[in-house]
């Protein structure tokens, strides 16, 4: 296991690399003047223009700002908005936001998901079957801004269950959004885990068990979940990074100031450096997170061995 760890830890570093250089290529190479975009109607001074293009490395080629950039972020130093605000204060103030939507939704997902598709792949064919690949083929199909305006008008508005926009009201601010946040995911979660504990439940071992007399529940617990939930946490793995991005457009729909509203706000601005920096650390997210599940397949499956 410690050597597996290791290896994949070294492959981190070419997909780092490769990863957030497309990332700085595509954002900087859109069309436009960051700097006579910030002076508005009045442009400002050549002098003062030259200035802020070498405060921000935009006077050098890219592969140099890239090289510039790189250097900064092995530092710690994400780079700043032209305001001269650090990037990692931004996040600072916006992560603990996005991370606890994140984690709602991350829950919610889960633990509904997951029954879910117990209760439709113990039961193949019948009526939770039906219901559960229906419903989930539903949410799939609907966009998640369109999900987002029909949340905010059925429950927010009509009933008013829960708050429309904002975080006033707190932990029941957070329930909505998260809501529409996870519900693609649990659809998937739901049909994976429905999929494979189907699959499970006709395998070999699990006959074995059965016949040995163990119990429904034990069969189906240990035996055959175990093993079902294997792809399932590959997802959820995967997600969870997906969850931080994916908050961008739930951010924006619901007004909630996370790094998916500064993402947001920083595009409109054309400040690229913000950008970066925060699609940089969802990348690293999205690493650890995908190195854990690794380690976790041991956990769930014995047969499995990395050495």
């Amino acid at each position: 296991m410690g050597r597996y760890l290791v290896r994949r830890v070294l492959q981190f570093i070419p997909v780092f690399i490769g990863a957030t250089f497309l990332i700085f290529a595509l954002v900087f190479m859109i069309p436009g003047d960051p700097i006579r975009a910030l002076s508005g109607d009045k442009p400002l001074p050549q002098s003062v223009q030259d200035t802020l293009r070498q405060q921000y490395n935009l006077d050098e080629p890219l592969w140099k700002q890239y090289v510039l950039y790189l250097g900064g972020v092995a530092q710690g130093d994400f780079g700043e908005d032209f305001r001269g605000r650090e990037v990692t204060e931004i996040m600072g103030d916006r992560l603990p936001v996005t991370a606890k939507l994140a984690l709602y939704a991350f829950v919610f997902e889960m633990i509904i998901g997951v029954a879910a598709g117990i209760m439709a792949g113990l039961k193949k064919g019948g009526f939770m079957d039906n219901l559960v690949r229906i419903s989930t083929l539903a949410v799939i199909s609907i966009p998640i801004f369109v999900l987002g305006f029909i949340a905010q008008l059925v429950i927010g508005v009509r009933f008013g269950w829960l708050p429309v926009s904002g975080l006033r009201e707190g932990f029941m601010s957070y329930i909505m959004p998260a809501m529409v946040l996870g519900s693609v995911s649990l659809a998937y979660i739901a049909r994976l885990t429905r999929t494979s504990l189907a699959e499970n439940m006709r395998s070999d071992y699990v006959r074995t068990a059965t016949s040995k007399g163990l119990s429904r529940r034990r069969v189906v617990g240990v035996h055959a979940l175990r093993n079902s939930l294997i792809p399932v946490i590959t997802f959820l793995g995967v997600d969870l990074g997906a969850l931080m991005g994916g908050a961008i457009i739930t951010e924006a729909i619901f007004n909630i100031p996370g790094i998916g509203n500064a993402v947001y706000q920083a595009t409109l601005r054309q400040e690229g450096t913000v950008v970066v920096g925060i699609v940089t650390f969802l990348v690293l997210v999205f690493m650890i997170s995908n190195l854990l599940v690794d380690a976790l397949y041991a956990v769930l499956d014995p047969r499995i061995r990395y050495e």
